[in-house]
């Protein structure tokens, strides 16, 4: 299968070098030197958006504003400074990911690819299957162990289908609660340890095998 990309920025050698970059790379590209170009570009169906934050008069955050509604593909921003308040801002108005530049084109590469295979992921509604005969059904959103479903209560769904999709990636609680509740929650990350405990609870009235390992001093994983 054949990627589309989007790729947005006001400096032409950035354009440039991407696009050859990612074509040679088995990629198709579609380009834009402006925000208004973007958001008519955006509507050809790209798989991945690389969006230039700092552009003038519409500035990557107002095209990702703009668009976000309508369009469900990841959009990663091209930045050459990030403070908390932009990746604050960044995440609030739909993007995915943040860009340092300069980058490597390796890095960024795989940055893409990463983000592509999940978005695979998260559209093929099918069965995940585990040792211990449990099984999580990302489509019915339900844990199984045998022909018995686990109630899972739906936040402690979403922490199991964000650990289990991502096997062996440690998450800490911050990015575990931005991820679940969203960055626009009034609370705080504490509660994740409280959902993690009843999901192993429930886990652990059905199979004695361990399923989210804590990595102490750093957050949770889900076990390969």
């Amino acid at each position: 299968m054949r990627y589309r990309l989007l790729i947005v920025d006001d400096e032409e050698d950035i354009v440039n070098l991407l696009k050859d970059y990612f074509t040679l790379n088995g990629y198709d590209i579609i380009t834009a030197r402006d925000g208004n170009e973007a958001v008519k570009q955006a509507g050809k169906g790209p798989d991945l958006i690389l969006l230039d934050v700092g552009m003038p008069e519409l500035d990557g955050l107002e095209v990702c504003a703009r668009i976000r509604r309508y369009v469900s593909c990841p959009i990663l921003f091209l930045t050459a400074k990030v403070e908390e308040q932009d990746l604050v801002n960044g995440f609030r108005v739909g993007g995915d990911d943040y860009i340092l530049k300069p980058f490597r084109l390796e890095e960024l590469g795989a940055r893409v690819a990463a983000h592509l295979r999940r978005e695979e992921r998260r559209s093929v509604r099918t069965n995940a299957r585990f040792a211990g005969n449990l099984v999580i059904d990302y489509g019915e959103r339900c844990v199984y162990s045998g022909q018995k479903s686990i109630g899972l209560a739906k936040k402690e769904f979403d922490i199991v289908e964000l650990l289990s999709m991502n096997a062996g990636q440690v998450f800490d609680k911050e990015r575990i609660y931005e991820l679940v509740w969203g960055y626009d929650s009034e609370g705080d990350s504490s509660v994740v340890a409280e959902h993690i405990r009843r999901i192993r609870n429930k886990i652990a009235s059905y199979t004695d095998m361990v399923f989210i390992e804590t990595v102490w001093g750093v957050g949770y994983k889900w076990v390969k």
